[in-house]
């Protein structure tokens, strides 16, 4: 909007609730004038942390609602699916953190789509585990129907998956129990998810799975095919399942098959079904007759996983578990034999090396004695995949938690929005983001919210400028390519201090 001024802005944020008049004035007062640039006065109320870059956009754009659902102010827009879009909102009064899921526009004149979308909230009340994200409210609201959820700190398991490419087996085999822990705990309500798969699953900052969306697990009709329009497109997996299978529609064992799906493409990296958006080829028989054997697609996957999977993805129903509690079960033992042959390897490597042969391992399974990352987290702040992929790699050998963003305000924005302590040193690359990283960098360095955090800033020794004008200190370090470990191990020491 060309014509828009710091007042008139000052007064559309009041006009929407989002400052209170006082709040405002207080803002005016610290500037010590109005008459003030736009950039001056919006990089006051971020700086403040009174308004986020959402609500800006959302300002300037001219739109009047969308900031308030009930009680909860919306922060970010966090997700967007076919039927929902889900918010980033903290409870005012409280200022606990949220996440809002609230129907799209195009379906709430829908009364099938609005019940199965409360119906969804109301099933989520009724779930209180540690595995499961739950429900705090449902509001009917008839102009907007929301759901106000759990908020995630963290991504689901599509995206950790798209990014590292695949988990190891420990770690694929752990995010398995805990889906089947908490579908064990849904089975003993009786109910079965019913559109379990790497998107429904969130991993949070600490490793855990938690499944989301069982807005279809009351839902016992058995015209499950729809268009894809249709809410119930949701289950056109499950109804080509049970179609090729031969079973009855909502077969609490085709939860457990798509359990082992979600196994095998963790641990290998590929789908074990082809994917596609065409709901007749969704529906074909053939797509679930035929799965490779996982030990085909790769041989490396520890032979207790391949054949926990193989039965878990039978096509006859009677082959695979017959209950989550049956399945977590065997995935428990599984587990206890992939870390025994873990430590096996170990101590056979370590034995012919004592014996002076060389003996190689796993890269996964390599372990080095130190650990000076346990209990700490770093953000690392770059856009190219292959290097997130690198510094991921690097970091985690040494214990630390590492937590990944593309984008370098939306990495700043998740700190300060954090109510705890969210990371203990953040690194941000210019390799690839430039200036955008270099300007991220000096503001989280000046900024109140986050200048008692380290950072590190991470540059090709060539780029000279930006070195220039990369504002350094104590808790501010420059690291420079090529990309040395035991530099970036030294310098995060330096930082963080040695281990307790």
């Amino acid at each position: 909007m060309s014509d828009m001024t710091a007042e008139k802005l000052g007064q559309k944020i009041t006009d929407a609730g989002l400052l209170e008049q006082g709040e405002l004035e207080a803002v005016w007062g610290e500037l010590g004038t109005r008459e003030v640039t736009l950039d001056q006065f919006t990089s006051l109320l971020m700086r403040r942390d009174l308004l986020t870059n959402f609500q800006l956009d959302r300002l300037f754009k001219g739109e009047r609602s969308g900031y308030f659902y009930g009680n909860y102010k919306v922060l970010y827009l966090t997700g967007t699916g076919t039927f929902a879009r889900v918010y980033r909102a903290v409870e005012r009064g409280t200022g606990r953190v949220v996440a809002v899921k609230v129907l799209r526009k195009r379906f709430r004149d829908d009364g099938v789509m609005t019940e199965q979308f409360l119906r969804e909230g109301q099933i989520g009340t009724g779930l209180k585990h540690p595995n499961v994200v739950p429900i705090y409210e449902v509001s009917p609201n008839p102009n907007a129907p929301y759901l106000v959820m759990e908020f995630v700190e963290g991504r689901n398991l599509r995206e950790m998956v798209k990014v590292r490419k695949k988990l190891t087996p420990m770690e694929s085999i752990r995010i398995a129990i805990d889906v089947l822990t908490g579908l064990a705990f849904a089975a003993e309500k009786g109910m079965s998810h019913r559109d379990l798969k790497l998107s429904n699953v969130l991993i949070t900052s600490k490793g855990r799975a938690k499944l989301v969306d069982f807005g279809l697990a009351a839902i016992r009709s058995t015209e499950t095919i729809k268009d894809d329009d249709s809410p119930n497109a949701r289950t056109i997996d499950y109804a080509g399942l049970e179609r090729a299978s031969g079973c009855r529609a909502n077969d609490p064992r085709s939860d457990l098959f798509f359990v082992g799906c979600m196994l095998y493409h963790m641990v290998s990296g590929q789908a074990p079904m082809y994917e596609t958006r065409d709901r007749i080829q969704r529906l074909s028989i053939s797509r679930y007759q035929n799965i490779k054997p996982l030990i085909q697609v790769d041989p490396t996957v520890p032979k207790a996983i391949a054949a926990f999977v193989q039965k878990s993805i039978e096509l006859a129903p009677e082959k695979r578990y017959s209950t989550p509690t049956e399945m977590l079960e065997d995935a428990k033992r599984v587990q206890a034999r992939v870390e025994a042959g873990e430590t096996a390897d170990s101590e056979a490597a370590a034995a012919a090396a004592a014996d002076g042969e060389v003996v190689p391992m796993a890269p996964a399974l390599k372990m080095p004695s130190e650990m000076e990352g346990a209990s700490r987290t770093v953000m690392i702040v770059e856009s190219r995949i292959e290097m997130q992929d690198v510094f991921r790699e690097k970091l985690k050998k040494y214990g630390y938690r590492v937590l990944v963003f593309s984008d370098p305000e939306r990495a700043i924005a998740r700190i300060e929005d954090s109510a705890t302590k969210l990371v203990d040193c953040v690194l941000f690359s210019t390799l690839a983001l430039s200036d955008d990283a270099l300007e991220a960098f000096n503001k989280f360095g000046s900024s109140d919210a986050t200048k008692k955090i380290p950072a590190i800033l991470f540059v090709d020794a060539k780029q000279s400028d930006l070195i220039k004008s990369a504002k350094l200190s104590d808790k501010r370090i420059l690291v420079s390519t090529p990309l040395k470990v035991k530099e970036l191990r030294e310098t995060l020491l330096k930082l963080l201090g040695p281990p307790v």
